[in-house]
């Protein structure tokens, strides 16, 4: 990251001895024309579906790799500071899209979910080029010790898989559009069945309510007060999204909830989670500037 986003007196992470602080600039261009390049070959072959020119998909995967290799190596000494980590508003959403990216590609080794990297890589790659050049405000949590650090990567994981079930949504939301207007045809027929679809989204959102469960969990207990006024609007919001993701598994589970249903919730349910975090950071470090 530029020398210009860090606060004066932080010694420099030991990670920068890997990448040279002038060679950053390359690694993150690098890695934004990489996540964009996987997002164009999954573009194209979506496209062109069956055709003989179809794009390889393990090589379409292998470009999304090495993006986010290089995306980790350029946040790393960002997150890991002298004093701490630091999760400012640029580097947790950089963080967040890293975790979506990643996560998405090592499902796609096995679930036909690759298609989702079309929205998300773009995202990835914005994220990490504003982290980088307009890196804004940092809030430092200078006492860091395993059990927030296990907090933290459960709510970070939970955000992930739940931007990424709401991007399946969405394209569930076109799909069943499109199957309800009986026009099945251009990228729609290269989708996997409206079925297949629908059991990625719940496979998605059970793994994402088992994170956030843990991720509020170890909040109640790790943390000295949850409800903490700096706190309370975080909690209650996670609390509301965590009940209608609930619901919606519930619902799933009891009644069969699907199509147009599921999607209301999904979409719903991703709303105030990512208020809880982000909507507030946004306001309090980018237009109040005070740590969130």
């Amino acid at each position: 990251m530029s020398g210009t986003g860090r606060k004066q007196g932080f010694p420099p992470p030991a990670a920068y001895a890997i990448i040279p602080a002038m060679n950053l600039v390359v690694f993150v261009v690098a890695a934004v024309v990489l996540y964009l390049l996987t997002s164009a070959a999954l573009t194209v072959r979506l496209a062109v579906g069956e055709s003989s020119l179809r794009v390889n998909r393990g090589s379409v995967l292998a470009l999304g790799f090495g993006a986010v290799i290089l995306h980790a190596l350029v946040l790393y000494p960002e997150l890991m500071t002298g004093h701490g980590l630091n999760m400012g508003f640029f580097n947790a959403a950089s963080l967040v899209a890293l975790l979506m990216v990643a996560l998405l590609l090592l499902t796609a080794l096995r679930q036909p979910v690759e298609n989702l990297g079309i929205p998300v890589l773009p995202i990835a790659a914005a994220t990490l080029a504003l982290g980088f050049w307009n890196p804004g405000d940092h809030e430092d949590i200078t006492s860091t010790n395993w059990q927030l650090d296990l907090h933290i990567l459960f709510s970070v994981l939970a955000y992930s898989l739940f931007a990424l079930a709401a991007v399946q949504a969405l394209l569930l939301n076109v799909q069943d559009r499109h199957l309800r207007n009986r026009r099945p045809g251009g990228f729609i027929r290269a989708l996997p069945p409206l079925e297949v679809m629908e059991r990625l989204l719940f496979q998605m959102i059970a793994t994402g309510f088992t994170l956030l469960s843990a991720a509020l969990l170890t909040g109640m207990v790790f943390l000295e007060d949850i409800f903490a006024q700096h706190l309370v609007h975080k909690t209650v919001l996670s609390i509301i999204s965590w009940i209608i993701f609930g619901v919606l598994l519930w619902g799933r589970w009891k009644f069969g909830w699907r199509g147009r249903t599921a999607i209301r919730w999904t979409l719903s349910g991703f709303a105030f989670l990512i208020l809880a975090y982000f909507g507030s950071k946004f306001v309090l470090e980018l237009i109040l500037h005070r740590n969130a």
